[in-house]
């Protein structure tokens, strides 16, 4: 590889994948609490496997009957597209063992000498964004998340017949000074049924890669290099095929790689958690400040400790060339927002049940909708930042 080359990729994976659906189910927990009660605290983990769903963790609000959630869980998993033998929305076993918040972590966050409240937890929080898309996204992770979601709109239309819920996408560029110049490789993984040989399942899927990517960026593609199930037929999948967890899929929920993730997941989690807050508030600002065309690239990290409401910290650091530019921005922050749990919260309009959404293909580089999905995506505050 040349100087100033060199090749980077991400992958997404589908709404059926069994963390996805493990992550889908967390998430609608979170939204039922937040509808009942826009207070409600709520830290949920979910476990699938074959024709099981174990829900567990803490909840303080309303009370929700078992049936309830079980219903609503089949109602996911239904959505979602599984009838399958091994994993149904109708006959799976759903145990829920949900219980109340820890009064420790309680007492930290609802401090009443704090009026900004405490963060949830401690921890680093990472926002970025670039130019490489029109929604600031890095390519790579766009367009591996871009397939998936067009395969998925197309088989719950109907007009893909065969293709079961889960699947996985990889991305290679090529970058020349930074910037993605085409496609090396692309992978698609599907589940499908017994009656798709892999001819038709190649067939099937290609021009969902047409679809997904700009042409400039794949007229010089190898066939050779799109690899659509290169291990062969991928008929047992989703939980019956292999055991999902809450939160396994953190770098497919943010940036693919292409910026540091601070470990803490989103899923399962009440905004007042700034593992999933922050780390909105952290893109949001990111994505202002590249609209704002201050840089190319933005990366902000946040940091806190449980029960204190201030960050800790802010990092700030922009392309190459732009260092110069790090104090004013910092500076423009500190005037103009609040990023305390409770002013994120407030800011972003978080404590509203929006986040069963945001479950598969990214929590980033979507569209804001006027449910209030996607808040930290609007660029509201990009003039704030003109230097």
């Amino acid at each position: 590889m040349e100087k100033n080359k060199y090749l980077f990729t991400s992958e997404s994976v589908s709404e059926g994948h069994p963390d996805k659906v493990c992550d889908r189910i967390s998430d609608m927990i979170v939204d039922s609490y937040l509808t009942k009660d826009p207070f409600s605290r709520v830290a949920c983990e979910t476990l699938t496997t074959t024709n099981k769903v174990v829900l567990a963790g803490e909840t303080r609000g309303p009370k929700i009957n078992q049936e309830e959630i079980i219903t609503k869980v089949r109602e996911c998993i239904k959505d979602i597209g599984y009838d399958q033998e091994g994993f149904s929305w109708k006959s799976a076993n759903i145990e829920t063992f949900l219980h109340e918040q820890s009064s420790d972590i309680a007492m930290g966050v609802d401090s009443k000498d704090n009026k900004d409240e405490g963060a949830g937890d401690q921890g680093i929080m990472f926002g970025y964004a670039c130019t490489e898309t029109e929604d600031l996204m890095p390519a790579p992770i766009h367009f591996s998340h871009k397939i998936l979601r067009l395969m998925a709109e197309d088989r719950k239309k109907g007009l893909i017949q065969g293709i079961e819920p889960d699947s996985k996408s990889q991305v290679t560029m090529l970058y020349e000074d930074n910037r993605p110049t085409k496609v090396t490789s692309v992978v698609i993984s599907t589940q499908h049924s017994k009656d798709l040989n892999q001819n038709k399942v190649r067939d099937l899927v290609l021009p969902y890669i047409r679809k997904s990517i700009p042409e400039e960026y794949i007229k010089d593609l190898d066939p050779k290099e799109i690899y659509i199930n290169p291990t062969g037929q991928f008929v047992i999948g989703g939980p019956d095929g292999d055991t999902g967890l809450t939160g396994r899929k953190i770098i497919v929920d943010t940036y693919g790689g292409a910026a540091p993730h601070g470990g803490g997941a989103f899923s399962g989690k009440d905004p007042t958690k700034v593992d999933r807050s922050a780390a909105y508030a952290a893109r949001y600002l990111a994505k202002n400040i590249v609209s704002a065309g201050v840089s190319k690239k933005c990366l902000i990290q946040l940091a806190y400790a449980i029960g204190v409401s201030k960050p800790l910290s802010i990092f700030i650091k922009l392309a190459d060339g732009d260092d110069e530019k790090v104090y004013n921005v910092k500076k423009i922050i500190d005037q103009n927002f609040n990023l305390s749990p409770r002013g994120i919260r407030e800011m972003l309009k978080l404590n509203n049940p929006i986040y069963e959404t945001t479950s598969a293909y990214g929590h980033f580089g979507r569209k804001p909708s006027d449910r209030g999905e996607f808040s930290w995506e609007k660029i509201d505050k990009a003039d704030l930042f003109k230097l």
